[in-house]
């Protein structure tokens, strides 16, 4: 077989993995995430169910797909709006990015952030992309810590799960309660640079010296 023929196999087969996996996001936007059929992509597909296992052995396998490219879409948000930006600006647009992409892919934000999906764990592969994401922001604040304006605190552990606890709550309250809202209209998503605020007064530079 020619180069040219596997090439054009690998493209049909990458495009019927995409076209399984779109389909299965629009049909947990209104069945739920946790409620995805494997028949139900074969039927929107218009295939075979066992068809289908020459893709995705299994339902799990299909979350793991979408997990990776839910991971990998919303690192790259978080690159985007930190782009051309001041390095001060750098935290709030990272967090905004965040934030605006799980408002517009609440599926794959649900999947990623909630553990909807009882007894799903991301496969190594899929995880990697949300820790790179997580990498990018212990960077951006340690430039903060090296830039005086946050205490070395806030790049540990625990600084890093109050980073991310706070913008995950505001998420999941927008979620709950005003789910079809805007990122600019949200009532939640107002507070996200008080939340920066609240963040960055509990880890200002002079944190536990004395007065």
């Amino acid at each position: 077989m020619s180069t040219a023929s596997v090439d054009r196999r690998s493209r049909r087969r990458q495009q019927t993995i995409d076209e399984i996996l779109d389909v299965s996001i629009a049909l947990m936007e209104t069945e739920g995430v946790a409620a995805l059929s494997l028949s139900a992509v074969a039927r929107q597909l218009g295939m075979q169910p066992p068809s289908l296992y020459q893709y995705f052995p299994n339902k799990l396998a299909i979350y793991d797909a979408l997990f990776r490219r839910g991971a990998e879409q919303v690192r790259d948000a978080q690159r985007a709006a930190r782009a051309e930006v001041l390095v001060e600006q750098q935290l709030e647009h990272g967090m905004a990015g965040f934030a605006r992409w799980c408002m517009e892919n609440q599926v794959l934000g649900q999947l990623l952030f909630w553990r909807t999906v009882p007894g799903f764990e991301p496969s190594p592969e899929a995880f990697a992309p949300a820790l790179e994401g997580m990498a990018d922001l212990k960077s951006y604040l340690q430039e903060a810590v090296d830039g005086g304006r946050l205490h070395p605190d806030a790049v540990s552990d625990d600084g890093l799960a109050l980073f991310t606890s706070l913008t995950a709550g505001l998420l999941s309250q927008q979620m709950a309660n005003e789910p079809q809202a805007s990122f600019e209209n949200g009532r939640y998503m107002k507070l996200l640079p008080v939340v920066l605020e609240l963040f960055f007064h509990h880890y200002q530079p002079s944190r536990g010296k004395a007065k």
